[in-house]
């Protein structure tokens, strides 16, 4: 097949022209099934993209900066739903949790966003088709901290530079539906054009540069990130590459599969697309050596942040912690609801008893969709337990957002910026007594209990979530129908009733039937769980007064059904965990600084002139 017309193929999705007919059969139902995939997709985008729209309009006409801000967190969500649909093609793996990791972190490729821009053509445009030998064996970087040393292949370079260029794709479409303008988010280029032919301007130094010579200086910076813990994680290991978990390698290797499947519909072997899709060099040998070692990297780096099994803190380090940070440790127990509009927050606090008592009535009236008319019947559903500052900012509450300010130099929430937050000053000042109410904003808060060191103690709690199973695959479950919902319920409370009263029965089940993926490897358990964790309903069961070992229970959320088991109480007090996992967050940034300050990286003048650094257009 000639370059040009597999480049069109590549970029546009045509169709195959194969001689073989199992492939052009396979190609034809592949196609027919991303075409049933693509409709519903399509459809689910129109209606998000009309909410978007929608809420876009509202903002041009709002001055307010606090309604402002909450039509902003509005927008990000619906924007964060559109960009995920369609996400994965049919018939690949779906996308498990995204953990995004800046490059001047530990750069991590995942696997099934390179399945999504590569598969579907949307590559680096117009690679050459050679498997480059100077790309496999010139050293274009060295990363080293004098006793551990890398040396970068031309080839794993362009890896990098393939894998940053999907990824600016991905952001720049993200962005878009944001609304974010481009030029202040630094992503104003045209990746049709050289990169070499496009300028960019580095908003710190304000020097001017090529943006293929950006796009290098981001390249190095991930390899020198990832390679750094990657080198790190092999020391500590004895000098031998640590095994990756088996999820990883099924990652790795489904995705292998399912470019070895579209290589071989266009007649190329898997290194030989692969080339044609991410540069000189990058073969099959190469992918999977390069998402190893970031999967390791990755790995290494989180049981960095997470400490050691050596990790331990007296009761004075944590009691000098708690004098030192008390407001930040301090809790509160609330009923809070955040409404439509100002009006309606206004209209709300209007009509609470003083008691509090119509509260999740009021709910129910002033909720804006089906689902959580039904969910704030519940009063579990708008208590928040144990609430810290911290907590209830990421809640993305009114009551816990900046008060209206000016922004020096026209940035945004500037490092040197002094914030107030006059709803959390209320919330968690020393004149609140239980039954206080207060609206802020869209936030109507009714206080149950002021801020106070917790007694609560962290608890250890097994679930079994059940999602509603809904018409189109993927979708978001609270739009399930109440037969749907009704049917998931009957399934919870089966499961329940076939348990047969251990918790290694109920860890089975879990490990067999719940749809949470982050909790089925061990049985649905969830250890040290402290309040603001989790969701409200969820929190507000297992942090119940009567709550006790072997309890068991079915709660509600947008997730589904979570058929509960109590585990037990821990000793350690919420308020004494926290400051722990900040002692320990402190340090593990520490020794992150350090590592990444022992390690360095040089460039190879020679092999550096094999790099692909900008984009070969064809004309």
């Amino acid at each position: 097949m000639a370059k040009k017309q597999l480049d069109e193929d590549l970029l546009t999705g045509g169709s195959l022209n194969t001689e073989k007919d199992k492939q052009a059969k396979k190609a034809e139902k592949l196609a027919k099934k991303k075409s049933k995939a693509k409709e519903k997709n399509e459809q689910k985008r129109s209606a998000l993209k009309a909410e978007i729209d929608a809420l876009k309009e509202a903002k041009a006409d709002e001055t307010d900066e606090k309604k402002l801000e909450k039509l902003d967190a509005k927008i990000k969500k619906l924007s964060d739903k559109y960009s995920a649909v369609g996400s994965t093609p049919a018939g690949k793996i779906p996308q498990k949790t995204a953990k995004v990791i800046k490059s001047v972190v530990c750069v991590v490729v995942i696997v099934a966003l390179l399945v999504t821009y590569v598969a579907t053509g949307a590559v680096r445009k117009g690679f050459i088709a050679s498997l480059s030998i100077p790309a496999q064996y010139f050293t274009g970087l060295t990363v080293s901290n004098g006793e551990n040393t890398a040396k970068i292949k031309v080839s794993t370079y362009n890896f990098y530079f393939a894998t940053l260029y999907n990824s600016m794709l991905s952001q720049q479409s993200q962005y878009e539906q944001y609304g974010i303008d481009l030029a202040d988010a630094g992503l104003d280029v045209d990746f049709d054009k050289k990169l070499s032919q496009q300028t960019y301007t580095d908003p710190d130094t304000e020097e001017t540069m090529g943006w293929d010579e950006h796009m290098h200086d981001l390249v190095v910076d991930s390899i020198e990130s990832t390679y750094t813990y990657y080198l790190a994680a092999v020391e500590a290991n004895g000098g031998e590459d640590p095994e990756i978990t088996d999820d990883q390698k099924t990652e790795i290797n489904d995705t292998l599969d399912s470019y070895e499947e579209t290589a071989s519909g266009y007649g190329y072997t898997l290194s030989g697309y692969l080339v044609q899709a991410m540069g000189k060099g990058v073969t099959e040998s190469v992918f999977r050596t390069e998402t190893t070692r970031q999967y390791i990297a990755q790995n290494y780096q989180e049981e960095l942040s997470s400490g050691t099994e050596n990790t331990t803190y007296t009761e004075e380090d944590i009691n000098a912690y708690k004098d030192e940070h008390l407001e930040d440790l301090q809790s509160v127990d609330i009923k809070i609801f955040e409404c439509s509009s100002e009006d309606d927050a206004k209209a709300f606090s209007e009509s609470l008893a003083a008691d509090g008592s119509n509260f999740a009535e009021l709910c129910t009236e002033y909720a804006s969709s089906d689902f959580d008319k039904k969910a704030y019947a519940d009063e579990g559903y708008s208590t928040e337990l144990g609430m810290t500052r911290s907590a209830l900012q990421s809640r993305g509450y009114a009551i816990a957002t900046a008060d209206a300010h000016e922004h020096e130099d026209g940035e945004e929430h500037s490092d040197d910026e002094e914030l107030t937050y006059s709803g959390l000053d209320w919330l968690f000042s020393s004149d609140r007594q239980a039954g206080d109410i207060y609206q802020y904003s869209t936030s109507v808060v009714y206080v149950i209990a002021p801020a106070s060191l917790s007694d609560r103690n962290t608890v250890n709690v097994r679930h079994i979530l059940i999602a509603p199973e809904t018409d189109e695959e993927d979708a978001d479950v609270t739009t399930a129908t109440d037969e749907q919902w009704t049917a998931a319920y009957d399934q919870a409370r089966g499961l329940l009733a076939s348990w047969d009263g251990t918790e290694d029965g109920f860890a089975a089940l879990a490990t067999e039937n719940s749809t949470d993926t982050g909790s089925t490897e061990n049985g649905g358990l969830y250890e040290d769980v402290v309040t603001g964790q989790m969701v409200n309903s969820f929190s507000t069961w297992c942090f119940d007064d009567s709550r006790k070992a072997g309890d068991t229970g079915i709660v509600r959320s947008e997730y589904g059904y979570h058929i509960m088991y109590f585990v037990g109480e821990n000793d350690q007090k919420i308020w004494q965990y926290n400051a722990e996992q900040a002692l320990l967050s402190e340090d593990s940034a520490s020794a992150a600084e350090a590592l990444e300050d022992e390690y360095t990286i040089k460039e190879n003048w020679f092999g550096s002139r094999y790099f692909q650094k900008d984009v070969d257009i064809s004309t």
